[in-house]
C-alpha cells in the first residue's frame, strides 16, 4: 500500500524535471532544484515509495516505427455487467495497437486511442480484431489529422 506523501516545492520541481528527462543525472537534477545530491536521491526514493513517481520510460516517435496514424475510437458495449467489462478490459490490455483506454460517462462506454500505420491497417484491426470481440456492440472512429499537442507531463 502506498503511503501519503506531503510534497513541497522542491519535490514538485523534481517531478517537473523528471517528467521532461527521466535520465537526468542526480547531480544535475540536484543542482537544478537547489538541493544536495543525497537529498535529491532520498526525495526521489520517497516519491517512488509513495507511488507519486512510477516507472521511467523512453518515448518513441510513432512515425519512425510506422505507427503515425492516431485513431480515437468510441466503443459501445453489449452489456454493462462486470464480466463483459472485465473481458473487454483484458482484451484492451492484450492489444498493442490500443495505447490508451478510458471508461467514459455519457453515450459511449469507452474511448480508445489506437495507433496504426495507415487507414488499411486500422480497417484490418477494426473489422477483424475490435469488432470481432463479443463484448463490443459498436464503434465510431475518428482519425486525427495532426497532433497539436502531445505530452505525458502532468502539471505539478
Amino acid at each position: 500500500m502506498k503511503q501519503d506523501y506531503q510534497m513541497d516545492a522542491i519535490d514538485r520541481r523534481i517531478i517537473a524535471i523528471l517528467q521532461a528527462d527521466a535520465a537526468i543525472p542526480h547531480a544535475q537534477l540536484a543542482e537544478q532544484v537547489g538541493a544536495s545530491t543525497a537529498s535529491c536521491w532520498r526525495r526521489i526514493k520517497a516519491l517512488e515509495a509513495a507511488g507519486v513517481l512510477t516507472r521511467a520510460v523512453r518515448l518513441v516517435d510513432p512515425a519512425k516505427v510506422d505507427r503515425g496514424v492516431n485513431v480515437l475510437c468510441n466503443i459501445r458495449m453489449r452489456s454493462h455487467a462486470r464480466e463483459p467489462r472485465s473481458a473487454f478490459e483484458a482484451f484492451v490490455d492484450a492489444c498493442p495497437e490500443i495505447v490508451e483506454c478510458f471508461s467514459m460517462s455519457g453515450e459511449w462506454d469507452y474511448l480508445l486511442r489506437v495507433v496504426v500505420a495507415d487507414v488499411a491497417d486500422y480497417n484490418q484491426f477494426l473489422m477483424h480484431t475490435l469488432l470481432a470481440q463479443p463484448t463490443v456492440a459498436g464503434a465510431a472512429s475518428h482519425f486525427a489529422l495532426s497532433t497539436t499537442k502531445y505530452t505525458t507531463a502532468l502539471p505539478v
